[in-house]
């Protein structure tokens, strides 16, 4: 698969004055009409107490529901529905390692991630779900208001239906503001894409409540943000997506030569990915309670049962991949002409629809490259493992995507530099680009990685300030 700019979008989408105005007013309210702030904890600390949750590792073997394809070795639910585990084969034009094999996740249907807003006393509030997931270290994190692949909300499972959904797949009580594709983690998805939308209630439409959801503005969401798994991998890649303001002025490149930078990158990797079965992926030990390399690198393939009496079924077995180490995510950035750059990377992922995505200057899981030497691994990432502390404008450990991946975090960073760390010229791969130029581009799908995203999201919740 070699890209060519196939996706190439309008520069930049039109910003509206008075839904910025709105915004800017929501993420500058530290406390919401219904909860504050403060009391966040102790709501979500009443909600997991309401339910019955346990996760109990099985073997991939005797997962309820699912089975070896004969042949293939490929991990298939009974119904051909919602996801699968099969083989990747990888080749890449450049780098360290040109080739190699995986397993990765295959889930063809786009599900949604969905927010609904509405005002109250002249303030936008986000409705937010305390919601269970069977990676996430502490369960219960803040999720958009439906998080739902196409197989959950068309009742495959035959549970109950998916809570509001009625606002963003059926006769629609409200106005789009947000309705784009975007990608998810293409190390370990295989071309995965989820509608990110934004939908305001009508100010007259009565929000039904419920024990599990409640409102907050975009301030209190930013303060939350700020601390380790509160706020969910779905819910961070929506609030990046939202309509941007008006762009920055003194960007060093405009908007159209960014866009030529990135089309450039592109089109020039060649990566080759083939689909391959399971059972026969080199370097990885395919077993009936694992799937894992001998070498204990990356991640591995487990199984789990979950009960869960808050979500639509109250109980499924499931795959998920574990990663073997907590990855480090940062965006170095300069102030130029008074204006920060962040630095981006034109990042390779096989799992892309398209070649590369913009990701953040680091990102990686610093075990997976232990054993390379120095030239090898990947540009600053020395300086993310050991920032001068009084250069790190941000810090917190987030969840990734909680039902699909288990314990997977990864320490998300803001790190001011200088010319010394991070020259006005970067290395091949890399260049600067403003915070309002990436908000343009996640108006449009395949641009703007998850990882960027969870860090646009902290910029434009107020989580930190550059």
């Amino acid at each position: 698969m070699t890209g060519a700019g196939l996706l190439a979008p309008p520069l930049r989408r039109r910003a509206d004055p008075d839904l910025t105005a709105r915004l800017a007013r929501s993420a500058a309210t530290a406390d919401g009409h219904f909860l504050s702030t403060a009391d966040v904890d102790a709501w979500l600390a009443g909600r997991a107490r309401a339910h019955r949750f346990r996760v109990d590792r099985v073997p991939l073997g005797r997962l309820d529901g699912w089975s070896f394809t004969e042949g293939t070795g490929d991990l298939v639910h009974h119904t051909g529905r919602f996801f699968s585990v099969e083989g990747l084969s990888v080749s890449v034009g450049e780098g360290p390692v040109r080739g190699w094999q995986q397993p990765i996740i295959r889930q063809p249907e786009a599900g949604i991630l969905g927010l609904l807003a509405k005002e109250f006393d002249g303030v936008l509030h986000f409705l937010m779900q305390a919601k269970m997931e069977p990676g996430n270290r502490n369960l219960l994190q803040l999720s958009p208001t439906v998080q739902a692949t196409r197989s959950n909300y068309t009742a495959v499972h035959r549970g109950s239906p998916v809570r509001y959904l009625e606002y963003f797949a059926g006769a629609r009580r409200g106005r789009v503001l947000t309705d784009v594709l975007q990608s998810e983690h293409g190390s370990w998805f295989f071309r995965k894409s989820n509608r990110n939308m934004l939908v305001e209630a009508d100010a007259d439409t009565d929000v039904p409540p419920h024990d599990d959801f409640c409102w907050l503005t975009l301030g209190q969401l930013g303060r939350l943000l700020r601390r380790d798994n509160v706020v969910n991998m779905d819910s961070r890649t929506v609030l990046a997506c939202f309509p941007p303001p008006a762009p920055d002025e003194g960007a060093l490149l405009t908007d159209a030569e960014l866009q030529s930078w990135f089309t450039v990158e592109r089109s020039r990797h060649d990566v080759d990915v083939r689909r391959v079965p399971l059972a026969g992926i080199r370097d990885w030990r395919h077993g009936d309670d694992v799937i894992e390399r001998a070498d204990g690198r990356y991640f591995r393939v487990v199984g789990v049962r979950v009960r869960a009496d808050s979500r639509e079924v109250g109980g499924w077995d499931q795959p998920l991949i574990e990663p073997t180490g907590t990855g480090v995510t940062a965006f170095l950035y300069r102030t130029f002409r008074g204006v920060p750059h962040l630095l981006v990377n034109a990042k390779v992922e096989a799992g892309f629809l398209d070649t590369v995505e913009i990701a953040p200057t680091v990102q990686a899981t610093p075990g997976n490259w232990a054993h390379l030497p120095a030239r090898d691994r990947p540009p600053f990432l020395g300086l993310a493992l050991d920032p001068p502390a009084d250069r790190v404008r941000y810090a917190a450990v987030h969840a990734e995507e909680g039902g699909r991946f288990l314990n997977a975090e990864s320490r998300y960073m803001f790190i001011e530099t200088g010319e010394a760390e991070t020259p006005l010229t970067p290395p091949p791969g890399y260049q600067w680009a403003t915070p309002a130029q990436l908000r343009a581009l996640t108006g449009h799908g395949h641009y703007v990685n998850v990882q960027a995203r969870t860090l646009l999201a902290c910029l434009d919740t107020g989580a930190v300030r550059l």
